[in-house]
């Protein structure tokens, strides 16, 4: 069963390449989309908040695999323009993971606590300086842990662009699968499931250092997991 071990693993890291460059673009998308339209969403303009409220509830509330195929497939009939199915990949993923993204922003910067806007106030900022130098600040220590499932949870939607012929991992295990190893498919998708799982603890890795070095700035320590699902499943019993 072992013996093509090393053809299999060879075959899927050939795809590793443009996995990280899906997620890397997918995450730096989202990572923008996301801050835009969550302090979209608490502007004083109502027209603003309602068109930031549109893009999230169509991004949300819509296949991933539906929109893929309208950015990679409708979307050049419409304009005339192709795209590289990388490139709509990417879009896909920022633009739907973004969506979500923007309602973690919103709810961070929500949930800094009034008094220290009052303060900031009382100290005569500005409404970009209370945002940049007091608020941000404070609310990146809440967004780091559900951002960190949403990056990972963004790995694992690159799988969907085997649907466009990107080859990355996922497209590279099923060539595989149906050339010639048929009878494998246990160990294929096995090592598939291992590199997803190597990526997700790189992304995880490097949120933790993100949110210690944001707890650190504003004086606090982490959110520990255990408290945020504590707290998660007690709102849900409740």
């Amino acid at each position: 069963m072992f013996e093509n071990f090393g053809l299999f693993a060879s075959t899927i890291a050939n795809g590793l390449l443009l996995t990280v460059e899906a997620t890397i673009g997918g995450i730096v998308v989202a990572t923008v989309l996301s801050f835009v339209a969550g302090l979209a969403m608490l502007s004083r303009s109502k027209t603003v908040r309602a068109i930031t409220r549109v893009y999230v509830e169509v991004w949300r509330g819509t296949s991933e695999v539906v929109q893929l195929f309208w950015i990679y497939f409708a979307l050049p009939v419409l304009t005339g323009f192709q795209i590289i199915p990388l490139w709509a990949g990417v879009l896909v993923l920022g633009l739907n993971f973004g969506a979500y993204g923007a309602e973690i922003v919103r709810g961070a910067v929500q949930s800094v606590p009034q008094a220290q806007r009052e303060g900031c106030i009382a100290l005569n900022f500005t409404p970009a300086q209370r945002m940049r130098r007091v608020i941000l600040p404070q609310a990146l220590v809440e967004m780091v842990p559900p951002f960190n499932n949403l990056f990972i949870q963004l790995l694992k939607g690159t799988a969907l662009l085997t649907f466009i012929t990107v080859p990355e991992m996922t497209y590279q295990a099923s060539q595989v699968l149906v050339t010639r190893y048929t009878g494998q498919a246990a160990l294929i998708w096995t090592i598939v499931l291992f590199f997803y799982l190597a990526l997700s603890l790189v992304i995880t890795g490097g949120m933790k250092v993100l949110e210690r070095r944001a707890a650190a700035r504003v004086g606090r320590k982490p959110v520990k997991q255990e408290s945020v699902l504590g707290s998660a499943s007690g709102s849900g019993a409740a």
